[in-house]
């Protein structure tokens, strides 16, 4: 578990830097503060419309997963192999429409594509459901961004296609909106992310 540890104490010194002067919002704490329920994204719809088996209209009991060494390797292996499996592509290129989620096609994707593959792989790996949330935030770039969010013991991590390394949520430079509810893959839940976050610190 050292490297973990090291992750999370790394993490959260970059944090710590980056809030100095705003004391009152430099500890956003280890999970993220969700809020009333709120639409699914227009993609995630079109997505499950498409994809029935893979969002099924059930409600289970919200889970965080043990992060042991063997956990923490795993996430980190899947992570990696998902970004090197998949080549990044738009969708107006791959579809031929702005906005459309779907499985990788041919080794293509968006950021969407990168986070229902790892979704899936990670279910198929025997990780629960309901600790395994597609999330939308707005990245440096003030663009959309979709990233997985795995709830684990040690709080909200985050895996994503842009930045290799798998980091606690409040240590990436987004500002987080809204992610899958914990309770059922159809319903999505609003996020209240206060954080001085880096994007601030980019784009300034």
């Amino acid at each position: 578990m050292k490297l973990l540890k090291s992750t999370l104490l790394a993490s959260t010194l970059v944090f710590t830097a980056i809030g100095s002067g705003t004391s009152a919002l430099a500890d956003p704490g280890r999970f993220m503060d969700m809020h009333k329920s709120v639409k699914a994204p227009i993609g995630h719809v079109q997505f499950c419309r498409d994809n029935g088996w893979a969002c099924p209209n059930e409600r289970y009991e919200p889970v965080v997963v043990r992060l042991d060494e063997a956990r923490w390797n795993e996430l980190i292996a899947i992570n990696a192999d998902v970004n090197r499996r998949i080549h990044p592509m738009t969708d107006t290129d791959l579809f031929g429409k702005e906005e459309h989620w779907s499985y990788p096609v041919n080794g293509y994707g968006d950021c969407e594509e990168y986070v229902l593959e790892k979704q899936r792989v990670l279910i198929k790996a025997g990780w629960p459901k309901s600790a395994l949330l597609i999330t939308v935030a707005k990245d440096t770039q003030n663009s959309g961004h979709a990233v997985l969010t795995v709830r684990t013991d040690h709080g909200d991590m985050i895996l994503d296609n842009q930045i290799e390394a798998v980091l606690p949520w409040y240590s990436t430079p987004y500002r987080y909106i809204k992610r899958q509810s914990a309770s059922s893959p159809v319903k999505w839940t609003g996020i209240s992310d206060t954080r001085v976050t880096t994007v601030s610190s980019v784009s300034n």
